[in-house]
């Protein structure tokens, strides 16, 4: 490996550090006020001291934020293969979209008729997605996945009391996202687990023995988290229907079937859509998110209030299904969100969405066969959006971790993939590499997790002490949850 990735990173001062104190970013004019003592205002709640603030110039002020930009890992600065959470480049005019004055300005207590192009967005997202999905009725509200699976199970939940039923369970495949239990113990409900079968879908035996009149649903995502579209989909939507469940789909995954397949043509009931991955908005750092569901014409009276409605006349208003679970949301959703999604939406059009599909699903399968000779690949069958490959043979053969080569990534300028999900394979390495990279940063990838792997058998120390170029090196990461050391203190 080249000595430029072995160097230590160039140590920077901290803003604290730097400037003088006659040194100034503006010039304020003087003040035409008199002066108050803080203190008599404040009492008790005053400082006892000034705070010490950094005496800076413009130019090092600018210096010093653009160098915070440089060392922030994004997808608009290198290759974010996050596994399950369609790390993607987005286009710009999304941005652009969600920021004319006219949606940034919109207030949400504005009178509907004010807000007429805002409510027509809304109205034609709904649409589209309920189109996407092939599940028509859509509410908006919710604020991100977590939150679209909690409203989607309410709504099921709803609909079972509404008929006198009152079931226990939810079914969760072993493969599932970890966000759903949670959810299924928020809805008032216990969990079952099934198992995954040899070809990575659901072990219908197991299914079938799990079923009866006390559940109420179940959870799954299909393609599921080993990247796997299951074969028996049709036949597993069939058998929770035939004891009065309902299905519910885990939508984090539509970035691979979007125009080819829908939800609700497999026999889901209900499903949420992230439009921070699926359809812009890069996902990452806590937010914004967006997690809309869409449900079955049965379930539509129970969805959240408000959602949009048409009166056939041209205007367009809000309105509260008739069962409605209640408002999950303050306002109408995260509404910069929807407006990147639309917007995305309409650019690709039908021909293009089921490109973005297509191209995912290429990419990710072009990784998988360029990388399964060097790892272990638990399940070798064709992909969707993603995969998982195990770093198990690393392990035993060398002692390095999946961890040591994910730290080691970072030395290539690539942020790593998610490791150790799904808990089900030994050394996980999730990998999906989106639709809009290009075939040469596949093939640096490529490169690059070969070379690591080499590594892996020919000099391992190098691999435990990874990375070498970042501004930190390897933390203690568990003393680093349990003792975070995020402020910057004096020297005394």
């Amino acid at each position: 490996m080249s000595e430029h990735m072995k160097r230590e990173p160039i140590a920077r001062p901290l803003i604290f550090e730097i400037g003088a104190p006659e040194s100034r970013c503006v010039e304020a004019p003087p003040l035409d006020v008199a002066d108050i003592d803080l203190s008599q205002v404040l009492g008790g709640s005053a400082r006892a001291t000034r705070p010490r603030l950094p005496h800076v110039t413009e130019g090092e002020i600018a210096r010093h934020y653009e160098h915070l930009a440089s060392v922030n890992f994004g997808v608009d600065s290198g290759f974010y293969p996050l596994g399950s959470c369609t790390m993607k480049y987005n286009p710009k005019i999304d941005e652009w979209a969600c920021r004319l004055p006219g949606f940034a300005g919109a207030h949400p207590y504005q009178p509907e008729q004010t807000v007429q192009g805002a409510l027509g967005l809304m109205y034609g997202l709904q649409e589209a997605l309920g189109e996407i999905s092939g599940l028509p009725a859509v509410t908006l509200q919710p604020a991100a996945g977590a939150h679209g699976e909690l409203t989607a199970l309410m709504v099921i939940r709803a609909h079972h009391v509404s008929n006198g039923d009152a079931r226990k369970r939810v079914i969760i495949p072993d493969a599932a996202h970890g966000t759903n239990p949670a959810t299924v113990a928020m809805c008032g409900y216990t969990v079952t687990q099934v198992p995954s079968n040899e070809r990575g879908g659901v072990d219908l035996d197991a299914l079938a023995a799990a079923l009866d009149t006390d559940v109420a649903a179940i959870m799954l995502t299909n393609p599921n988290t080993l990247g796997l579209f299951d074969e028996n989909i049709v036949e597993i939507t069939r058998m929770v229907h035939d004891v009065g469940a309902l299905a519910y789909c885990d939508g984090a995954n539509l970035n691979a079937i979007m125009g080819k397949v829908r939800p609700g043509d497999m026999g889901f009931d209900a499903m949420h859509i992230n439009l921070h991955k699926t359809f812009a908005t890069p996902h990452g750092g806590g937010g914004p998110g967006s997690g809309p569901v869409c449900v079955t014409e049965t379930l539509a009276s129970f969805l959240p209030s408000p959602i949009v409605v048409h009166d056939g006349a041209g205007a367009y208003a809000l309105s509260t299904p008739e069962h409605s679970i209640g408002r999950v949301k303050a306002f109408l959703g995260n509404f910069g969100v929807l407006v990147r999604a639309y917007t995305y939406i309409r650019a690709l059009g039908a021909e293009g969405i089921t490109e973005v599909s297509e191209q995912a699903v290429l990419s990710a399968n072009y990784l998988k066969e360029k990388l399964k000779s060097a790892f272990e690949l638990p399940y070798d069958r064709v992909c969707m959006h993603e995969f998982v490959l195990s770093g198990s043979r690393q392990r035993k053969a060398n002692g390095v971790r999946t961890l040591d080569m994910a730290k080691r990534l970072l030395d290539h300028g690539v942020h790593p993939p998610t490791i150790y999900f799904p808990l089900i394979v030994d050394e996980a390495i999730m990998i999906e590499p989106t639709e809009t990279e290009s075939l040469e940063t596949l093939d640096r990838f490529v490169d690059a997790m070969l070379a690591i792997a080499r590594e892996a058998e020919e000099n391992p120390d190098l691999l435990h002490d990874a990375p070498y170029t970042t501004p930190v090196r390897r933390l203690d990461e568990a003393k680093a949850v349990k003792e975070p050391d995020l402020a910057w203190k004096p020297a005394t």
